[in-house]
């Protein structure tokens, strides 16, 4: 096997590491400002992904720019939902939010089950099976297209946390919500904002995605969980846990993929999972409190 195809898996494997991270920063934030553990997010994704879809398919419109319309309206849904489903186990146990949650993903797979029936779909765009060359590194374009965005989204995201005041009030009620409440800061609109800004990451990411995945009712259960991966290898509520996590397990699953083929391909992230978990249970960038 030559230098170059090593190279150019491995610079692949970043590409879509950038997009794992990204759905993973959704979870890590969600979790990070509610403490809860959304497993409805793979389905919130797989309508993200049928939508851009269904936008090429019946307006022309290209998936990238159709997150002029997905991302708005990813966060609206979140925002909705995190009001009318979650906001009322909040102060439940774990485990009815987190049943809560599961049944809500069950519900929105069984819906897009319904209205778009079982078979895969693939979107081929004009740019589908293009390449760019880098030296001996052969990147193809629709990845490249969806790193950029994902690392945009995740640039932006971590300057709205930093520099503006809604940023500062998430971190704070994050940090401790009794706090944030006694200062003033509306918690429960903090946390709608947060699940809505959770779901517009996963909007964005599934409509990167669409270019060069497939669209199907169980695709967000297949991406979802090497979400859910991701964000355990770099830690529970740390960003930058999230974005090195995502990018060390796209290289990982490249890397797979050309030494092992079909579904073992991913034996390597499930064991480099199993050895975190041994070694550091926190994650690589966590804390033991997280």
């Amino acid at each position: 096997m030559s230098a170059s195809v090593v190279l150019s898996s491995l610079a692949n494997g970043v590409m879509l590491g950038g997009l794992y991270a990204l759905v993973a920063l959704g979870l890590t934030l969600i979790f990070g400002v509610m403490k809860i553990i959304n497993f409805a997010h793979g389905a919130l994704m797989m309508w993200a992904m049928y939508a851009s879809f269904w936008l090429a398919k019946l307006g022309g419109v290209d998936p990238y720019l159709s997150l002029a319309v997905t991302l708005p309206l990813g966060f609206a849904v979140g925002y909705a939902i995190q009001r009318a489903v979650i906001t009322p186990v909040l102060e439940a146990p774990e485990h009815n939010q987190l049943l809560m949650t599961l049944g809500l993903a069950l519900f929105l797979e069984n819906l897009a089950l319904l209205t778009f029936k079982a078979d895969p779909r693939t979107l081929l765009v004009s740019y589908s099976q293009a390449s760019v060359s880098l030296g001996p590194i052969l990147l193809s374009l629709p990845r490249l297209l969806a790193f950029a965005g994902a690392l945009a989204v995740t640039l932006l995201l971590f300057l709205f946390l930093k520099f503006t005041d809604l940023g500062k009030a998430l971190r704070a009620a994050a940090e401790e919500r009794d706090g944030a409440a006694l200062v003033g800061i509306p918690v429960q609109r903090v946390y709608a904002v947060a699940f809505g800004i959770g779901t517009a990451c996963v909007t964005a990411a599934g409509a990167m995605a669409v270019p060069f995945f497939y669209v199907s009712p169980e695709v967000g259960n297949t991406l979802v969980i090497t979400a859910f991966v991701v964000v355990v290898l770099g830690g529970m509520g740390s960003f930058a846990g999230a974005l090195a996590g995502g990018l060390l397990v796209g290289v990982v699953e490249s890397l797979g993929g050309l030494f092992v083929h079909g579904s073992l391909a991913q034996i390597g992230i499930f064991a480099l999972f199993i050895l975190v978990l041994l070694f550091k249970p926190s994650g690589l960038l966590g804390t033991p409190s997280a």
